[in-house]
């Protein structure tokens, strides 16, 4: 009997999902655990994989949409036919009570199947190179090119262990290209040594995290968090022009279709739909400096993690939030509707984009409580390994360019919320002491909100008792 391939629902709020790829050809022999589809919902990218053995034969279009419950595919017996496709990409009805279940659910990260299909890298149904999403992470933060791996996933899919034996193995690397610095033997993969060279870090002082010691792109963060004022404040790295920056090159066509063409109909979306105004307000940050080095002493082995300054300035919003409701609503209707919980996102740079992960009850976390969580959905999110559950609820978020050297910018809202912070760089500054110039460290917040619900005054009193408790940061600790 043919087994419907359905669209899944993945969390509460998903209404519609849009097939990015097909990731075993029409017509492959699949076994249990096999991942077919990946998805692209309004909040992450996923693959799909089947409960079941059969015969995958594709229905749905890539780059289509389909509502949740939409038969997209079917799984077949040898020398059986398809029924007719009874979906039609979204907006379309959904799937009447009562179909087949479905024969698909989500797939685990990565795979620890020994299956070998060829030994070369696989392609999806059209052209994508199957590798799951933690083995892309792992393979560009070792500088190792996918194309030379071999993959031991189901349908040939590259895994993150593959990407960790084809090191082993040598394969695509040069221990002479990597080293450290001079005099040293340890590889170090290009993605840590161009941060390294950004950043400013000596790569020899660096204490790999990785496999057999190997640094890593985020040993080299940690290494400059923890290297001194110019390094760990959020100061500007100092750039290379030697290299250019990885992506497309000039005369490339980069379709929006994933997370993406996500990313950019949401931003579009928030901008038409919403009334945004953009206020900025500079924070004295002595007092939070000196307490975070106060931490960083005691030391990651006694608190759990040490919090960085993003963590000071979502816990200072999420108090802010509790005093100032409106700020933490919802348009809904003709009504404007004040959130009981505090979810704070935290907007992350991801490979494929920005990814918004959701710090819940945020207000009821102490500062150390906070920075273990935000942690957590950092990792997971630069893993690829976030669930829905991490993704939704947010009602305010709050997005750091400080890193990059910035002070101001003008960040967009994350739809239904009221407002969003952005986070500068914390910087050297003068104070005024009478008329005396008095050294200090300041760093700039630039509040984003939606005038429909919040007007300029009441905006810019949400925006000061940020600034208090970021200038009184020991009452975050509670």
């Amino acid at each position: 009997m043919a087994i419907e391939v359905q669209m899944p629902k993945l969390g509460l709020t998903m209404q519609a999902g849009t097939i990015a790829d097909w990731l075993v050809p029409d017509g492959t022999v699949v076994t249990p655990g096999t991942a077919v589809l990946l998805i692209a919902t309004d909040k992450v990218e996923t693959e799909w994989q089947v409960d079941e053995a059969g015969i995958i034969r594709h229905g749905g279009n890539v780059g289509d949409t389909y509502e949740c419950g939409a038969t997209v595919g079917w799984l077949l017996a040898d020398g059986e036919e398809p029924p007719a496709i009874r979906s039609t990409p979204s907006p379309a009805a959904a799937q009447a009570p009562g179909s087949p279940a479905t024969a698909a659910r989500p797939a685990h990260r990565a795979s620890t199947s020994t299956e070998s299909f060829g030994g070369v890298a696989s392609r999806g149904e059209h052209g994508r190179l199957l590798a799951s999403p933690n083995a892309r992470r792992v393979a560009a933060e070792l500088g190792i090119p996918l194309e030379e791996i071999a993959g031991t996933g189901p349908a040939g899919r590259i895994t993150s262990e593959d990407v960790e034996s084809a090191v082993e193995r040598g394969v695509g690397v040069s221990i002479g290209d990597g080293a450290a610095a001079a005099g040293s033997d340890r590889f170090v993969p290009l993605a840590a040594r161009t941060a390294a060279e950004r950043l400013g870090v000596d790569l020899a002082t660096v204490r790999g995290s990785g496999p057999d010691g190997r640094v890593t792109r985020h040993d080299v963060y940690s290494a400059a968090r923890s290297a001194g004022p110019d390094a760990g404040h959020g100061r500007a790295p100092a750039l290379s022009l030697g290299e250019p920056v990885a992506g497309p090159r000039p005369g490339d066509s980069v379709p929006l279709t994933g997370v993406r063409g996500v990313i950019a109909e949401r931003m579009h979306e928030s901008l038409r739909s919403s009334a945004q105004l953009t206020l900025s307000i500079d924070v004295d940050m002595g007092r939070a400096v000196a307490l975070r080095d106060q931490l960083e002493e005691i030391g990651p082995d006694e608190l759990g993690t040490v919090p960085g300054f993003t963590d000071f300035v979502i816990a200072a919003a999420a108090r802010a939030l509790r005093r100032h409701p409106m700020a933490n609503a919802s348009i809904v209707g003709d009504s404007i509707e004040v959130l009981r919980d505090v979810n704070v996102g935290m907007a992350v740079a991801v490979d494929a984009g920005l990814i918004v992960p959701v710090v819940r009850a945020a207000d009821e976390l102490s500062l150390l409580d906070l920075a273990v969580e935000s942690q957590r959905l950092a990792t997971a999110a630069r893993d690829g390994k976030l669930g829905l559950a991490d993704l939704e609820g947010g009602t305010f978020s709050v997005s750091a360019l400080g890193m990059f050297g910035v002070d101001f910018f003008t960040p967009v809202i994350n739809p239904p919320n009221a407002a969003i912070l952005g986070v500068g760089r914390i910087r050297d500054d003068v104070a005024w002491d009478g008329d005396i110039p008095v050294k200090a460290t300041s760093m700039t917040l630039s509040l984003t909100w939606d005038h429909r619900i919040l007007d300029g005054a009441p905006a810019a009193d949400f925006a000061g008792t940020i600034r208090r408790y970021l200038e009184e940061p020991v009452r975050l600790l509670a």
